[in-house]
């Protein structure tokens, strides 16, 4: 029986602020763009209990906490703060994977207790780099990323084989990494609200209705996740985007920013070592009204026309001017061939957090019960 353990730095940014200014503990405060066209990066606890969240446009969170206090962030502290984290986790795993700057799974042998190390591991990195971590428990990646969520901030949640059964037939669908809120709404108008709704419906079924996020609901509903940590975890897209203080009004002026936009992302693809003529290119927009969208075309180039051709098509959906631009590209397949639905039968690349693909590998039987804390 694996033993996984999900560690999730609280708060990160605001944390490390924090503990750097010792003075911000007690008021609500967040990482985030100094201009109220900026967005929320993160936020601490006493902002959260006004409303405000991580993604949030900066004028909608000081509405809702005129008070808040508005740091610009400093990446580069953060990014020191992380490789620290990640060392002492590293050393403790038998296997290891960092998801994203602020969590990473970590996989023990079998004689080892889970929950004494999560516990030595949240004190050592309190102890040493001021900031808290919560951490969750379980015999595989979903129920693990799941249980560290169950008592943040600065705590742990163990889900055992012996309650596993119980606590997924329990858990809403919408806590299932990867159902967000429009896929979540499509659930409920067929009366799925809890795993345990999702149980009734056959893995064809789930399929014929949505596909292989279908087929992903079926296992996860189950409590079922083969996915491997891994070491290595491979880039699948490289993109920039740009926040307007202005709206942007017709297609003119969003075509002008391409340019711009084009000079950043080459510096980006230069610094990661990619062609842009291998990448299959994307645009982003999000219109006045906060809605947003994505076109991609695997045919067309990553080239300026091809982006001018893209971006244009896009600003058809909507008459709103627009207050972000995003360009980027896609990485293919290695081999060309169609992604399989079951990525155990496919040699594919691992995917992303915030964060993971609705990819999974193929139903299995439920896993042998046994000792996990």
């Amino acid at each position: 029986m694996r033993k996984v353990i999900h560690i999730d730095c609280d708060c990160f940014f605001a944390a490390v602020e924090m503990r750097d200014h010792p003075q911000l503990r007690s008021v609500p405060m967040a990482i985030g763009g100094r201009q109220r066209r900026g967005v929320i990066s993160t936020c601490n606890y006493p902002a959260r209990d006004y409303g405000v969240r991580s993604a949030m446009p900066v004028s909608q969170a000081l509405k809702l906490c005129p008070q808040l206090t508005l740091m610009p962030g400093r990446m580069d502290v953060y990014k020191q703060v992380s490789a620290e984290v990640m060392a002492i986790l590293r050393s403790a795993a038998r296997r290891f994977e960092q998801v994203s700057i602020d969590e990473a799974y970590l996989e023990i042998d079998e004689g080892e207790s889970a929950t004494q190390l999560a516990a030595q591991l949240r004190d050592r990195i309190r102890q040493q780099l001021g900031i808290s971590v919560s951490a969750g428990i379980s015999v595989n990646k979903f129920l693990a990323k799941v249980a560290s969520d169950w008592n943040k901030p600065d705590g742990q949640f163990l889900v055992g084989p012996e309650q596993l059964d119980e606590f997924v037939a329990a858990l809403p669908v919408r806590r299932i990494p990867g159902i967000g809120p429009a896929f979540e709404q499509r659930l409920q108008q067929h009366g799925i609200v809890t795993c345990a709704d999702a149980q009734t419906w056959s893995l064809t079924e789930l399929v014929r209705l949505f596909g292989r996020s279908g087929a992903q609901l079926y296992e996860r509903c189950r409590g079922i996740d083969e996915r491997p940590l891994r070491s290595q975890r491979v880039r699948k897209s490289i993109s920039i985007e740009r926040t307007f203080l202005h709206d942007l009004q017709g297609a003119e002026s969003c075509l002008a920013e391409l340019p711009a936009l084009m000079a950043r992302w080459q510096q980006r693809l230069d610094t990661a070592g990619l062609e842009a003529q291998t990448l299959a290119p994307f645009v982003k927009v999000k219109f006045a009204d906060f809605r947003q969208t994505t076109l991609a075309d695997h045919e067309a180039e990553a080239t300026v026309a091809g982006f001018q051709q893209l971006l244009q098509r896009a600003l058809k959906r909507s008459d709103q001017g627009v207050r972000l631009l995003g360009i980027g590209g896609r990485i293919p397949a290695d081999d060309g061939q169609q992604l399989s639905l079951f990525p155990d039968q496919a040699n594919m690349p691992p995917g992303h957090s915030s964060k993971e693909p609705l990819l999974m590998s193929s139903p299995s039987t439920a896993p042998t019960k046994t000792s996990v804390g």
